[in-house]
């Protein structure tokens, strides 16, 4: 069926299938459960969204060059961590200082080890599945070995308004630093040379090289901007916890992954958006917190959130097909 056959309803619900399942999904997690759908609950279900959400706009930007980083979890509790120990080693600073000088070398860290990923990717032509394992389990690994498997405390009371504090008494902070974060993303991913840049490398990596565009550099950039913004969420909850713990960020990655993918980026690369990405982490935080809030045990949660990913895959490659 090519696309002027399709139905202008049917193109509707093609444009807008992500916020509509959305929707649909609060209405459903408001009645099983009244918690849902209480002031203090919907604050932590976005406070807890915006700290993967994060993550997810930079892997929206892998993943469209047709990318992956397993490692953004991993990055979370070695970034967190450094963080911590930078902010206990000046205890004679001033907190704003601390604070500042331990998030700023946190998120450096989660920059650096995001470069490095891309540099081997794009000189050695390693698969990035391949790349980003062995740093995941390496950044794991470091976050143990530097604070001795420890979590770390004592950080300065002022770190924990980064994580849990709120903007005017209303908007938690981890929200407005992901909506700041989200207008950059969206706006370079679709407004720059490099954003088309990164559409171009998934759509063709061997016509955007000959095109001119510098192929190796740009998959560069983009992990190190992923490993930057893993940095901010790892040292944003690590205010939040009021503690570096190296256990934190396990199987973030999937959900990460999973927010881009429900939201609409393909696996194939050269297709996605920042605004699809954000639907698709709420849609996964309010499927979380509602099969939470009913007492469903986390294997089956597990089970439920691989099929709404099958699910999601399997339904945008059938509205993709009306779209031809």
């Amino acid at each position: 069926m090519t696309r002027q056959h399709v139905h202008p309803v049917v193109r509707f619900l093609v444009a807008a299938r992500m916020p509509i399942i959305l929707v649909v999904l609060v209405m459903a997690a408001s009645l099983s459960s009244e918690n849902f759908r209480t002031q203090a609950n919907l604050i932590n279900v976005v406070r807890q969204v915006s700290f993967e959400a994060i993550i997810a706009f930079g892997m929206t930007l892998v993943i469209v060059t047709g990318g992956i980083d397993l490692s953004v979890g991993s990055m979370v509790a070695l970034t967190g961590v450094v963080a911590a120990l930078v902010m206990r080693a000046m205890p004679d600073a001033s907190p704003v200082l601390a604070i500042g000088v331990g998030f700023a070398c946190g998120i450096a860290v989660g920059a650096g080890v995001g470069a490095t990923s891309g540099m081997v990717i794009a000189t050695f032509a390693i698969p990035p599945f391949i790349v980003t394992l062995a740093g995941m389990l390496m950044a794991r690994g470091f976050a143990f070995i530097i604070c001795g498997g420890i979590a770390v405390h004592e950080l300065p009371e002022q770190v924990l308004s980064v994580g849990a504090g709120f903007v005017g008494g209303v908007i938690p902070v981890p929200v407005l630093v992901m909506l700041l974060v989200y207008a950059a993303v969206a706006t370079v991913l679709s407004r720059t040379v490099f954003g088309r840049s990164v559409v171009a490398i998934g759509s063709n990596e061997e016509a955007a090289a000959l095109a001119g565009i510098r192929v190796g550099r740009t998959k560069a950039m983009v992990y190190l901007l992923t490993g930057g913004l893993a940095g901010l969420a790892g040292v944003m909850h690590t205010g939040k916890l009021m503690s570096g713990d190296p256990n934190v960020g396990e199987m973030w990655e999937l959900n990460v992954i999973a927010a881009v993918v429900v939201g609409g980026t393909s696996l194939f690369g050269g297709r996605g958006t920042v605004t699809g990405t954000l639907v698709g982490a709420l849609i996964i935080g309010v499927l979380n917190n509602s099969l939470n809030l009913m007492g469903v045990q986390q294997f089956w949660q597990n089970v439920v959130l691989g099929a709404v990913i099958l699910l999601a895959s399997l339904a945008d490659a059938g509205l993709r097909r009306l779209e031809r």
